[in-house]
C-alpha cells in the first residue's frame, strides 16, 4: 500500500485489553450448562450491562449463505431460550426451511460470552399471545405495520404503515398478536462458555448433549 495513505499498518494495532475479571473452572461449573446460563444472564442484570438480553441469532438461507442479526431472548426453560419475531421476516423464511441454528450472548464488561448451537421450533400460541400482550401498545401496533425486513421507499412509507395500524385499532382496548408474529424456542445440543483470561488464555467449557445427557469438556483457547 501507498506510504501516502497514512494506512500502512495494521489498524487498531494497539486496541488490547488483557482480560482478568473472573476465571471459569470445572469445579465452579455445574452439571446441568442451563444453571451457568441463568446464573451469568443474572451478573449481566446485577451489572447493568446495556441490553443484558440481547442475542444473536446466527441463520443460513436456502443457498446456505449465513446471516446474522441481534434479538432479545425473552425466556429460559428447561428446553430451551425464547424468542419473539415477525415469522415472514428474513430469519423466519430461513428457520422453516432450516430449523437449525447458532444463538450467541455477549457481555464485553463481564469479558463473558455464550455460544449456543440447536434448533428453532415455534412456541405455543398461547405463549406468544400472552407475551403480545404484555408488550407496550406501540410495539404492538407496529408488530402489525412493519413488513419486516422488506425494501421499503423510505421512512415516510413506515410511518405510512404505523399511522394505518394505528387507526385500524382505534378504540380497540387489546390489540391482538398478528398472525404472522410469534415467538421462537431453541432447544440446544451444544453450549460454550467463554471466561476471558490473561494473555489470551481463556476459559471455555463445551456442553454437548450425548443420550440425553450433558457431558462437559474444556477446549483450548
Amino acid at each position: 500500500m501507498n506510504d501516502d495513505s497514512g494506512t500502512d499498518h495494521p489498524i487498531y494495532e494497539g486496541e488490547r485489553v488483557d482480560y482478568t475479571r473472573a476465571v471459569l473452572l470445572e469445579a465452579d461449573a455445574p452439571d446441568d450448562p442451563f444453571v451457568l446460563l441463568r446464573a451469568w444472564l443474572d451478573d449481566a442484570v446485577r451489572a447493568e450491562v446495556t441490553e443484558p438480553t440481547a442475542m444473536i441469532v446466527a441463520t443460513v438461507d436456502a443457498a446456505g449463505a449465513p446471516h446474522t442479526r441481534t434479538v432479545l431472548l425473552r425466556r429460559i426453560s428447561d428446553d430451551g431460550m425464547a424468542f419473539f419475531t415477525n415469522r415472514s421476516s428474513a430469519k423466519g423464511v430461513e428457520l422453516a426451511v432450516e430449523p437449525r441454528c447458532a444463538l450467541q450472548l455477549g457481555w464485553l464488561d463481564l469479558q463473558r460470552q455464550i455460544r449456543i448451537e440447536g434448533v428453532a421450533r415455534h412456541v405455543p400460541d398461547v405463549e406468544s399471545d400472552e407475551y403480545h400482550a404484555s408488550r407496550p401498545r406501540g410495539s404492538q401496533v407496529s408488530a402489525w405495520a412493519s413488513p419486516q425486513s422488506r425494501p421499503v421507499r423510505g421512512r415516510d412509507e413506515i410511518d405510512e404503515l404505523v399511522d394505518a395500524a394505528a387507526r385500524r385499532f382505534e378504540g380497540v382496548e387489546e390489540v391482538p398478536r398478528p398472525p404472522f408474529w410469534g415467538g421462537y424456542e431453541v432447544v440446544p445440543h451444544q453450549m460454550e462458555f467463554w471466561q476471558g483470561r490473561p494473555s489470551r488464555l481463556h476459559d471455555r467449557l463445551r456442553y454437548r448433549l450425548d443420550s440425553g445427557t450433558w457431558v462437559r469438556q474444556r477446549l483450548a483457547p
